[in-house]
């Protein structure tokens, strides 16, 4: 959802309520298995069988809707996506039927056969999740000895058949300290983009409540994160931190409209919170939600088809009326461009519209 006016006054607040916002990203999440065992996976995911899982015929229908209504990206996500027999047929029709199809994996599945099947199948970057600069780290936090290391071979194999790739961190306050040397990381091994995400305590991530990083350091960290992008050569995003677009507005010259450096395809976005306005996550069962962490049932694929529940949910409606949102974000200037995190605003309070539980700023009026 472009819009050149980000900042708004009492007169002019917007209400989208109803008003169709375009689709322009899914995540779906095409099985719950994973070969490893995260310590903030959103899924709590295992190895599986997960009962209820999408069948094959029931997939190729859902991209056919996909393709109906809208051309999103589609992030074949996880659990682990090349846990799925059928992910490359997926990938190939979505192709075919004129979508982005893009892929998000721990990388330790990935080598040269995997990567030429990838590209194959139209698949146009992947992103590869790197949570600390070095096996010590990393492997702590995917509980899995060599997963850092497995995750790099992925990442050479990807580099030696040109597909591109990008890095993708969740900050703790066990990493927090690293993320600078992780990002130089990302630089040295030829990553395309550096995506960072702030906890969301929910699924076994609520375990680690204790290491979501402090008010403080969210907004220290995400001035250092808008900093490096004025120079950084690869495109860097912050997600499930909307506070980062209103950080950006703050920090440019009067007048001057934001700019993001990016390559017009992945992962452009020009607000923080997306769930439900240009962005909606699908379950390995189909249940339909604003993003994966907001696991509110908006309507599943097995009884009405998406662009329906898109244009109906009254979840998605009231996500689109910046009228509705409640405390400082309902009366923040920058609600347009920030909205603050919906999840983390779930989980603290039971309330999706409530305000954004780790903001410091306050609303000029």
């Amino acid at each position: 959802m472009k819009n050149g006016k980000w900042q708004v006054s009492p007169s002019s607040r917007l209400s989208h309520k109803g008003r169709g916002d375009q689709v322009r990203m899914i995540a779906w999440e095409v099985t719950r298995s994973c070969n490893l065992n995260c310590v903030h996976c959103r899924a709590a995911s295992h190895l599986g069988p997960y009962p209820g899982e999408l069948s094959t015929g029931e997939c190729l229908r859902l991209i056919d809707d996909i393709a109906r209504f809208a051309k999103p990206v589609v992030i074949l996500t996880g659990g682990e996506p090349l846990l799925r027999p059928d992910i490359f047929d997926l990938a190939a029709y979505g192709t075919q039927k004129g979508l982005r199809m893009v892929m998000a994996t721990n990388g330790t599945l990935v080598n040269e056969a995997t990567v030429r099947k990838m590209i194959d199948s139209g698949i146009q970057r992947v992103s590869i999740s790197i949570d600390g600069p070095d096996a010590q780290s990393h492997d702590a936090f995917r509980q899995q000895p060599g997963a850092f290391s497995g995750a790099l071979a992925g990442i050479a194999a990807m580099k030696a058949a040109g597909m591109e790739f990008q890095i993708n961190t969740t900050i703790t306050t066990a990493n927090l300290h690293q993320v600078k040397a992780i990002h130089d990381l990302a630089l040295r091994i030829g990553a395309a983009a550096h995506h960072i995400f702030l906890l969301v305590p929910t699924g076994r991530g609520r375990e680690l409540a204790r290491q979501a990083i402090t008010a403080a350091d969210y907004e220290e960290t995400l001035h250092w994160f808008y900093q490096e992008s004025l120079t950084c050569e690869i495109q860097l995003k912050a997600t499930c931190a909307p506070h980062y677009f209103r950080i950006m507005h703050q920090n440019k010259p009067k007048g001057e409209r934001p700019v993001k450096k990016v390559d017009g395809h992945f992962h452009e976005s020009t607000r923080g919170c997306l769930g439900g306005i240009s962005f909606c996550f699908i379950s390995h069962t189909g249940q339909v939600q604003p993003c994966g962490y907001l696991e509110l049932d908006c309507g599943n694929i097995r009884k009405q088809n998406l662009g329906e529940i898109w244009e109906t949910s009254e979840v998605f409606r009231n996500l689109r009326d910046y009228a509705s949102y409640k405390g400082k974000c309902g009366r923040c200037e920058f609600i347009k461009v920030c909205g603050g995190c919906r999840a983390r605003a779930y989980e603290a309070t039971g309330d999706y519209l409530a305000e954004e539980p780790l903001c410091l700023y306050q609303p000029q009026r």
